[in-house]
């Protein structure tokens, strides 16, 4: 399973608090994927507009996450979510989310695209040391990981909606985790129980996308979100196993 996280030795960390609404889980208790993402974005938002870091002089895209189920959260509580810079790139970053409380725990690793006023790619300056020790010389990885489907084929379509757009005027990440709750019926794994959960965003969702999620083998559950004959994203479900 995922290690114990260990705060880091010197560097900014930031804590907040969210407690598990009914709107965040699902028939069972659950605390959703989707209401993760948007947890995390609320205190990463929260983080860098405390110390300057955020819209809107700076805006930050999400480019893949890793969301570790360690202890699936069931039943409602709070959740304290503790948040840090865990690496550096030219012009991303990489945000490690530690999420513990109401007897679960969830770990996330994301690595973030810096963009300026423009909304385009920015470099990160000197002024990022205070989220940059926290980084211990570590690199953010922006690579995408996850293989596609080939050729992609044989979807169901996933109507997008005006709610789905967020101030950029793209489909908001946490969109994507909807979807894949919808599929997780179909994974043959059990999210009462630990799971790692993948997320590679290649190309931002439109509104007017026609979308289909199509699922390959890969995992306990591989799902790619195809429109105009390209992979936007692709999601991967698997069971978390002991490693040793």
């Amino acid at each position: 399973m995922a290690p114990l996280v260990h705060l880091p030795a010197e560097g900014r960390t930031f804590t907040a608090r969210r407690r598990i609404r009914l709107s965040d889980m699902d028939a069972g208790g659950r605390l959703r994927l989707d209401a993760v993402a948007r947890y995390l974005q609320d205190v990463a938002s929260d983080d860098v507009d405390e110390t300057g870091w955020g819209a809107p002089e700076h805006l930050w895209v999400v480019r893949r996450t890793r969301i570790d189920v360690v202890a699936p959260f069931l039943g409602g509580g709070e959740v304290e979510l503790t948040t840090w810079c865990s690496g550096l790139a030219p012009s991303a970053a990489g945000r490690r989310t530690s999420l513990a409380g109401a007897g679960g725990r969830i770990e996330v690793e994301s690595v973030w695209i810096h963009l300026g006023p423009d909304a385009r790619p920015a470099r990160l300056d000197d002024t990022f040391g205070v989220y940059g020790a926290a980084a211990g010389g570590r690199r953010a990885a922006t690579r995408l990981t996850l293989p596609q489907p080939s050729p992609a084929t044989g979807g169901v379509p996933w109507p997008l909606r005006a709610v789905d757009v967020d101030l950029l005027g793209h489909v908001n990440n946490a969109v994507h985790w909807a979807a894949v709750e919808e599929r997780l019926p179909e994974a043959p794994l059990d999210p009462t129980r630990p799971f790692r959960a993948l997320l590679d965003y290649h190309r931002p969702l439109d509104v007017d996308d026609d979308l289909e999620l199509v699922a390959y083998d890969g995992g306990d559950l591989s799902l790619a979100f195809v429109a105009d004959g390209g992979t936007k994203a692709v999601a991967r479900l698997e069971t978390l196993r002991e490693t040793r």
